[in-house]
């Protein structure tokens, strides 16, 4: 039966669907679908041409927020406000993205530790997981004008190779979206549902699904039996997509220019220009031989064979994941049934004739290969809504586990849904210098403060060596069994010392009880992200606090009177931003501190290495 809700405000009753739909997040395109009349079926826009949503969020100058088709016609007018490819940096610090950052028309932090991404625009600061919430929002107000009802489940993809990060990333997302994600689900799994694999009970297969989107490949081998999908192996590169396809055109046209190398970073409305015409060559090329334009004095002219000549090197990086995955299979090309193709870039004919004479067989690409991962999501959601029988969900765990982190956060090491009997271990250290215990206290629950979930035991961790904070290497394994039952263990990996604790539930979870916490969690998304935003930036502003005090006086010699004023007033700058409740304003601190340091912490570096050498040979 479906609930009905009462919006007191309007005066209206909202009638809140009992259908769950399946949502693929992607870099470039994202889209919405469910099963209607028993068929899958991609949500269209108002005007009914299009299924696709550009992942695209634009801000403008009084605080609104576009998404969409509208947004990427700001890529060229207000590049810096305008953030694409967010999929791209769900999860990812800012090492990662070292080598990127100058093809992104947007502000990334790029401060050199291990913190996740952010995003500046204007003076405020963005995560992946805030903007990928704003794409997640439109989907669900689309689908909903579509239904007239309120949707508030669903089933959202990710790439078979996203990390636990990742994947939590995307959790969180949906959360912040006012979505209850009941299952993050492979990619390749939703393809090969979408196709019909799998549906029969009597079926078995193995599958490789090649999956070459607009940030992101991944290929999996799958094995297909009773109902039951399993996942042999998977291999890609989550920085690997049709992206870097007008990268290599872009680079190409910057030599033909004889351009510096750096223009794009030097002007960023023609770095979106030239950006947006090498994906019209792109898809030009898949029909044509040649592709032809000028922008003011460039000539931004290739041909396909040149275009297969630049991204051979790609296309091969694909293969070489193909190699591996057979390999981790450990199975034979030949003993692979269908090969599925999904994302825009298997568009290419270079990619189809690459990946068809590798595995010697004809290619499953007859479905739009925009839509096939949605559509396959839907079928999943329709599986989870039990709706059909015959394909077997694997027992889950009802609600999030994890452990109490700095400041009172709570960090889930094994998510809600996720399959049981399951293990997982994280990393953690010390924060305190000299520090000999750990205390791990176990939490169950959606929300991102513990004091906010339920408490299922703690143990103390004893007798670590004496090391400067973030020196010890403490891992923390949750093993979660058949029945239920979680053992959580505890060791300090350099010196061996280890500890562990069994909880088993003493008094069940009723329905009523697991769907307050779950509503709970939807409707506090916002606050929580805030307080979690603001605490996380405490944190991080602490550390860097303590090794810019250490700096100062580790390098007082080689900095000038000036170098240390103006280090110092940005230090107490940001020291007294971590008393205010102003989660930008300590970014900002932050990102202040780290722009004016960054070349004294260089210039210091190459100092202390030619003491260390002095004297010496090489």
């Amino acid at each position: 039966m479906a609930k009905i809700s009462i919006n007191i405000k309007e005066g209206k009753v909202d009638k809140v669907s009992d259908i769950i739909v399946g949502i693929d997040l992607g870099t470039t395109n994202s889209l919405v679908a469910y099963i209607k009349d028993g068929k899958a079926l991609a949500v269209t826009s108002k005007n009914g041409k299009s299924t696709l949503v550009p992942s695209i969020i634009h801000f403008d100058n009084d605080g609104g927020i576009i998404v969409g088709t509208e947004a990427r016609d700001k890529l060229i007018s207000d590049p810096q406000n305008t953030i694409y490819s967010v999929k791209r940096l769900m999860g990812k610090s800012y090492g990662d993205l070292e080598n990127f950052d100058r093809y992104f028309g947007y502000k990334i932090i790029d401060e050199d530790n291990d913190s996740l991404v952010k995003i500046r625009v204007g003076d405020k600061f963005y995560t992946p997981i805030e903007l990928s919430a704003e794409i997640l929002k439109v989907l669900k107000l689309r689908i909903e004008k579509d239904l007239g009802e309120k949707i508030n489940k669903a089933v959202i993809t990710v790439p078979a190779y996203f990390n636990d990060s990742q994947r939590q990333a995307t959790r969180d997302a949906g959360k912040l979206a006012g979505l209850d994600v009941l299952r993050i689900v492979n990619e390749p799994t939703a393809a090969s549902l979408a196709y019909g694999i799998g549906l029969s009970p009597d079926e078995n297969r193995t599958i490789a699904v090649y999956d070459l989107g607009g940030g992101t490949f991944d290929i999996s081998v799958l094995q297909i039996q009773n109902g039951i999908f399993e996942v042999l192996s998977t291999n890609g590169d989550t920085f690997l997509g049709g992206d870097d396809f007008d990268r290599a055109i872009i680079d190409f046209w910057i030599k033909e220019n004889n351009l510096d190398s750096n223009i794009l970073n030097q002007n960023k409305e023609l770095a979106q220009i030239i950006r947006l015409e090498a994906e019209h060559a792109k898809k030009s090329l898949t029909n044509n031989d040649n592709f032809s334009s000028s922008i003011n004095d460039l000539h931004l002219n290739i041909t396909k064979i040149q275009f297969e000549e630049i991204t051979n090197s790609l296309v091969q990086r694909t293969l070489d994941c193909c190699r591996n995955v057979i390999s981790d299979a450990k199975i034979s090309v030949e003993e692979i049934d269908h090969i599925v193709m999904v994302g825009g870039s298997t568009r290419i004919p270079q990619v189809q004739n690459a990946v068809t004479t590798f595995f010697g067989k004809s290619l499953f690409n007859d479905l739009n290969p925009d839509e096939v991962v949605a559509l396959g999501a839907a079928i999943q959601a329709d599986v989870l809504a039990g709706n059909q029988k015959d394909i077997l969900l694997l027992d889950v765990t009802p609600l999030s586990l994890g452990i109490e982190t700095v400041g009172g956060l709570m960090d889930t090491i094994i998510p809600r849904n996720s399959k049981v009997p399951n293990k997982v271990g994280r990393q953690y250290t010390t924060s305190v210098d000299g520090q000999k215990n750990l205390k791990v206290a176990v939490y169950q629950g959606e929300r991102d403060l513990v004091n906010d979930n339920r408490k299922l035991g703690e143990f103390i961790l004893k007798g670590i060596p004496p090391m400067p904070a973030g020196l010890p290497k403490i891992e923390i394994q949750f093993i979660l069994n058949a029945d239920g039952i979680l053992k959580v263990k505890a060791k300090e990996l350099r010196s061996n010392v280890e500890t562990e604790i069994e909880i088993k539930s003493q008094y069940g979870i009723s329905e009523e009880e697991m769907a307050k916490i779950l509503i709970d969690s939807i409707q506090n998304a916002e606050a929580d992200m805030k307080i979690r935003g603001l605490l996380e930036a405490r944190n991080e502003a602490n550390n860097i606090l303590l090794s810019s005090d250490k700096f100062l006086i580790q390098n007082e010699e080689i900095l000038s009177i000036e170098e240390k004023t103006q280090t110092k007033l940005l230090i107490e700058n940001l020291r007294n931003s971590t008393k205010e409740e102003d989660k930008d304003a300590i970014n900002k601190a932050m990102d202040d501190l780290n722009i004016f340091t960054s070349p004294l912490a260089h210039r210091a570096m190459d100092v202390n290495i030619q003491k260390a050498m002095k004297g010496k040979k090489v």
